[in-house]
């Protein structure tokens, strides 16, 4: 039996997943200063991305998701260990992604991961403090468009 802090911290973590989700298909990039600690180190090169740390990242985001008009994270199947004031989760993401081609056309790509992601408990709530992605698939990518190693 789950006591009422555990429920409380896991309901935090999922909301922050949801969150994350929200602030990137919004491009609200400051909300993702209440998802990640300031030193976070964030790896999304397994779909094509940069290893970098959170400010950084947040820096390139904004930049990298312009080429992209429409796209969304859906996430689900939440798995999730708390230790005291540190967890770590696995989370699955389905996103697919509209890109913008030469004469007007568009193109939409899907893909497959996991975030891992490793969180530690602070004054303002629960912030990621690592995240890595994990490949599952993707399709429909462009030639010369690097999605990640197969």
């Amino acid at each position: 039996m789950l006591d009422l802090q555990t429920i409380s911290d896991r309901l935090e973590i999922q909301q922050l997943h949801i969150d994350y989700s929200a602030a990137i298909d919004s491009k609200n990039w400051d909300a993702l200063d209440r998802i990640f600690t300031p030193d976070a180190q964030i790896d999304y090169s397994a779909m094509g991305g940069i290893k970098a740390d959170y400010p950084t990242m947040k820096a390139w985001l904004a930049e990298a998701l312009k080429k992209f008009p429409h796209y969304y994270h859906l996430v689900s199947n939440l798995q999730l260990t708390i230790d005291g004031d540190t967890a770590k989760s696995r989370i699955v993401c389905f996103n697919p992604m509209v890109m913008q081609l030469e004469a007007g056309q568009k193109m939409t790509m899907f893909f497959g991961l996991w975030y891992l992601d490793e969180l530690r408990r602070t004054a303002a709530g629960w912030r990621i403090t690592q995240r890595v992605e994990e490949k599952c698939f993707d399709y429909g990518i462009p030639a010369g468009l690097n999605a990640g190693k197969d």
